[in-house]
């Protein structure tokens, strides 16, 4: 296992596509419930339970080994709004063309001809993991880790937020971020033996509407 593949799949460098996209952060910031660091802790805590448990779930599970087309299937199942999975799709297209081209693969290449438009992000960062030779554990940490730095980044640039206070949070967060991760590999074991029905399935219905809300905007910074 080279824990140098784990620190590039995580680099905010790897040309993966996520800094056009903000986590849901500029709907929040236009509503008004991210208004400052204190806040946008709140609003990461939320996102990185909720829908940071699933992708990293989902990753865990790819990097496991069990089927990516099911996979796929049960992220379009626990992803309601049509523009989240979609952004998914998209985020999951670019990923899959970074990771070819870092880490050749077979599987990455039949799942990327069994989904020509993408398959759902966290999947195709299972995947990945698996052809860089890294494991459940170290796909989960991806996904965890991403689903609050990708909203951290974005009120940086959306609010001329402190870069030290976003940081502050990330670090503040870490250990539940650490817990999610136990939970997501956990389950990505017990989908192995009971199925994929066992995946957790962790709603945040304000993530969903406000994604299908900023779909609609004439004029915005990010593209979800």
């Amino acid at each position: 296992m080279s824990r140098t593949a784990l620190l590039v799949l995580a680099d905010g460098r790897f040309p993966a596509g996520g800094h056009a996209h903000s986590g849901g952060a500029e709907a929040a910031v236009k509503a008004g419930r991210i208004t400052g660091a204190g806040s946008l802790e709140e609003f990461c805590r939320g996102r990185l339970h909720t829908a940071g448990l699933v992708a990293a779930s989902l990753a865990a599970a790819a990097a496991l080994g069990l089927d990516p087309v099911e996979l796929d299937r049960a992220a379009d199942a626990r992803t309601p709004s049509p523009a989240l999975r979609n952004a998914s799709r998209r985020l999951g297209r670019q990923l899959m063309r970074a990771a070819r081209a870092a880490w050749p693969s077979g599987e990455l290449d039949a799942l990327a001809g069994e989904f020509p438009k993408g398959a759902h992000q966290p999947v195709v960062l299972g995947l990945t993991a698996r052809a860089a030779g890294l494991g459940p554990e170290d796909a989960a940490h991806c996904c965890a880790y991403e689903s609050v730095s990708g909203p951290a980044g974005a009120t940086v640039r959306l609010l001329s937020l402190d870069p030290f206070d976003a940081t502050r949070v990330l670090a503040r967060l870490a250990p539940e971020a650490d817990l999610v991760v136990r939970q997501a590999v956990d389950a990505a074991h017990r989908a192995a033996e009971e199925g994929i029905d066992a995946l957790p399935a962790a709603s945040a219905p304000l993530l969903e509407i406000d994604a299908q809300a900023h779909a609609a905007w004439a004029v915005r910074l990010f593209a979800s």
